[in-house]
């Protein structure tokens, strides 16, 4: 089993201990220094190679976005932070994932599992059978566009359209939303209203009759509850 060396920097000792403890329940994952600030982390990464990054982003002297921004060699890096507003700016600069505090073991789980995947050698097999062509194509625009299954948010039925939300764009391609969600892994994607499907791994918390993936607010339908509560592992309770 391949191991991973990780660096943890949160200027919140708690924080730090959260992210540890969740290291310590994967076997592949070795934290190899902790640190409280952005310059402690470039001293470590300077005499340590490093494969996992989790990084707040509010700190004082360099921000982790700024930190981020001075890397030559960036490793795999998973923002922690309590600031949703700076998601967009994070995947801007290639980050794995984004952790919103406080964020759960399962989710986690889902950002390592990330890191490790890219971290994998060309050509490794991997045990998650929904890699294998974990993408569609969608025709839009007189365009064919590739859509990656980890890139895909959520979709919305729109008349006769699909809107459909990655992490980069928006399109409306001419397709019924029926259609559209029998292209997707239903492991990966879970029907949760008449209108909206979503990707299981980008929800970030769950309140109420509501979705959230950061800051979008998606609506659980009556119907689809229960449905959508079991296949996360959830009782439901009216």
């Amino acid at each position: 089993m391949t191991t991973y060396n990780c660096l943890i920097v949160d200027d919140e000792p708690i924080a730090r201990e959260i992210v540890k403890t969740y290291c310590g329940h994967l076997p592949n994952l070795h934290v190899a220094a902790m640190c409280g600030n952005s310059l402690e982390a470039k001293a470590v990464m300077q005499t340590k190679a490093i494969d996992i990054l989790f990084l707040d982003i509010n700190m004082p002297v360099l921000d982790g976005i700024a930190f981020l921004k001075t890397l030559k060699s960036k490793p795999q890096v998973i923002f922690t932070t309590a600031y949703k507003e700076f998601a967009v700016n994070a995947f801007d600069l290639s980050a794995c994932d984004y952790l919103l505090k406080p964020f759960s073991l399962d989710r986690f789980i889902v950002a390592v599992d990330k890191a490790v995947e890219k971290l994998a050698p060309e050509g490794m097999p991997t045990t998650d059978s929904t890699k294998r062509d974990a993408y569609l194509f969608i025709k839009f625009d007189g365009k064919i566009c590739k859509i990656l299954h980890d890139d895909l948010l959520y979709a919305e039925a729109n008349g006769n359209y699909t809107k459909i939300v990655t992490m980069q764009n928006l399109i409306t391609p001419s397709m019924a939303f029926s259609t559209f969600t029998e292209l997707l892994p239903q492991k990966v994607f879970i029907r949760i209203h008449r209108s909206f499907i979503v990707n299981k791994s980008r929800i970030t918390h769950i309140e109420g009759n509501r979705v959230f993936i950061d800051t979008i607010e998606l609506p659980i339908g009556s119907n689809y509850k229960d449905d959508f509560m079991r296949e996360i592992g959830i009782r439901s309770q009216n």
